[in-house]
């Protein structure tokens, strides 16, 4: 593989989708906002456009000083054609195709156009994959120099799915910490005794379960307030409001819609639940667990990386509303339990959940494939 000169910054394209709502995209916007300036790598972000692509996202990022293009969505074929004609332009030492399926047209365009290094970042557990589009992924991927799951069960599914052992590796996701540097001092007991949960709605999360554990704590006597957090399909949002209001939870269940100061939302409120059907690496539950809220999260691959049960947040069984109404009852009743839990879940997330932990994972992989001496240290840990 060609090496890149010792003295020029290695070049580094990023491709996502521009849908804004997943971690896909955060995770591509803090590797290139982290890039920034002097150093050792030039990033380039390249977002699929999609229907809800807001292009005030898109000012926002070229405002901050983000080196940013849309290229079309409407047809694959648009997609690798004006993919290919960046590459020729920016020639980045290696392209990162991250989530599905843009893994897919980031890859034919960088082969297409010649990049050294391609790299396939996967980040779910499941995905839409038909016969036919796994088929393509395998083929890919003797072509790709890695192939990274964002957890190390999103790599041991890769593995499954018959991905290169030898090439396959686990970067966790992380998060930005410092928004958070103030959660020790909202103390629990200054906190709202309610419920968050930040998710888009999608068939992916199980906002149902959630809604369905808090009709069964209403019959308990106990009404926390809870907060449906995050965008998504307005036909997904349609169904769970319908479903609150057969349970007569209105007033109770309030839909804030997408929220600028999520960590400010977390740290003022006790009980953080992720109620999800699978999960790559959840930011959600990082941010939860960041603020120092009490933490509840189904167990799910993805899910069960992050939670060590009854220690740093609580597990239940995925679509078990009783099960997971009784880990609610406990925590909205002992201030003291979810002190405790709330307390060590920000340990842990200061400890190994850093966004910059996550950035030098990655630019340690970038410069390694670009032939720099660096190397991949700590990568799969």
């Amino acid at each position: 593989m060609p090496a890149a000169s010792d003295t020029a910054p290695v070049r580094v394209l990023h491709f996502v989708t521009g849908g804004f709502s997943g971690g896909a995209t955060q995770v591509a916007i803090s590797l290139v906002r982290a890039a920034l300036g002097p150093g050792p790598v030039q990033p380039m972000l390249a977002l699929r456009r999609k229907r809800r692509t807001d292009p005030a996202r898109i000012r926002e990022l070229e405002q901050e000083g983000l080196p940013v293009v849309v290229v079309p969505g409407w047809s694959h074929a648009a997609t690798i054609h004006a993919l290919v004609r960046l590459c020729r332009e920016f020639r980045p030492d290696v392209l990162v195709a991250h989530g599905f399926s843009e893994h897919l047209w980031g890859r034919y365009a960088g082969l297409i156009a010649g990049v050294p290094a391609l790299v396939h970042v996967e980040h779910n557990t499941r995905e839409r994959y038909t016969r036919w589009r796994l088929a393509q992924t395998r083929w890919l991927a003797r072509r790709t120099a890695r192939i990274v799951g964002c957890s190390e069960g999103v790599r041991l599914r890769l593995l499954e799915m018959g991905m290169p052992e030898d090439r396959t590796v686990a970067i966790p996701n992380g998060i930005a910490l410092q928004p958070f540097s103030a959660a020790p001092a909202h103390a629990m007991a200054g906190r709202t005794p309610g419920i968050v949960m930040v998710a888009r709605f999608s068939a992916q999360k199980d906002h149902d379960t959630l809604v369905r554990a808090v009709a069964l704590l209403r019959g308990r006597g106990l009404q926390p307030p809870v907060l449906l957090v995050g965008g998504g399909k307005a036909s997904h949002r349609g169904r769970v409001e319908t479903l609150v209001r057969s349970l007569g939870l209105e007033g109770q269940v309030t839909f804030p819609g997408i929220c600028r100061d999520v960590p400010g939302l977390l740290m003022a409120h006790r009980i953080c639940v992720l109620s999800t059907h699978y999960e790559g690496m959840p930011l959600a539950l990082l941010e939860g667990m960041a603020a120092g809220c009490a933490v509840v999260g189904s167990a799910v691959p993805g899910v069960r990386e992050v939670i060590d049960d009854g220690v740093d947040g609580r597990l239940v069984p995925e679509a078990d509303p009783e099960a997971l109404a009784d880990v609610l009852a406990t925590l909205l009743q002992s201030e003291a339990e979810a002190a405790r839990l709330g307390a060590e879940a920000h340990r842990v997330a200061v400890e190994r959940h850093g966004r910059e932990l996550m950035n030098a994972r990655y630019q340690a992989l970038f410069l390694s494939l670009a032939g720099r001496a660096e190397a991949e240290d700590g990568i799969d840990d």
